[in-house]
């Protein structure tokens, strides 16, 4: 039984490095492709053998290069960078002699100050303007259905756009805003329907329509494309 952390491995002919990770919860070996960091993942159960997993990478090879080939560029948050806030594109445009920390001003989002902190202010007005559209969307729609709402929470989620807890507390990822207002829409009736029903069964999903007629639609375009949103940044 494997209980101890494994060193990662470098797949010979591609030179792509596999980070091997035990997973108490896995019922077979698996890849995962992280889209935020384009790094491979081999998850293993407990009881998996070592060398018929490393086997397992190496019989994939061709498809952990394709996965790898087909996530979209990386975006850093630098000058003259274009972002979709919104799902309209935004260039980023630094201002290193005026004050301030960063607006938006004829489709720019302007950033004031030093370079070095300029990734920095450009994700905190991101986190900004999440927290204010995400928390209006949420006090909508749970005032339609007449539910209480905890505290609502905004970070850099890479596993899930958004929760909802038990006694009504919510966090989102703030890379929402990069998404089609549609998308950021879905998520929250997804977590407002949770405020009346803690699970996935057919009531559930029924009032998540109600609360977003199109919402086929735009899950079918955040799984189809959430993984371009961690790209950013």
């Amino acid at each position: 039984m494997l209980t101890r952390p494994v060193e990662p491995f470098v797949l010979l002919e591609s030179g792509i490095e596999i980070v091997p990770r035990i997973s108490p919860r896995a019922r077979r070996v698996t890849l995962k492709v992280d889209p935020a960091e384009g790094c491979v993942e081999l998850v293993m159960p407990p009881r998996a053998s070592l060398r018929s997993a490393r086997s397992f990478a190496e019989r994939h090879e061709g498809w952990i290069r394709q996965r790898l080939a087909s996530l979209p560029p990386r975006v850093s948050f630098a000058d003259g960078a274009i972002i979709p806030l919104r799902d309209k594109p935004t260039t980023i445009r630094h201002l290193p002699a005026m004050r301030g920390t960063a607006w938006l001003e004829d489709g720019q989002l302007c950033v004031a100050g030093a370079e070095p902190h300029l990734a920095r202010r450009v994700r905190d007005f991101l986190i900004a303007e999440a927290r204010q559209t995400l928390g209006e969307r949420v006090r909508h729609l749970a005032l339609r259905i007449d539910a209480r709402v905890g505290r609502i929470s905004i970070r850099d989620q890479r596993t899930r756009w958004g929760s909802c807890s038990p006694d009504g507390r919510m966090t989102f990822s703030w890379r929402l805003v990069l998404a089609p207002p549609g998308v950021l829409d879905y998520v929250v009736a997804h977590e407002v329907a949770h405020l009346v029903h803690l699970h996935h069964g057919p009531r559930f999903w029924r009032l998540v329509e109600r609360l977003m007629p199109e919402m086929r639609h735009w899950r079918g375009w955040l799984r189809r494309n959430g993984g371009r949103l961690l790209r950013y940044g």
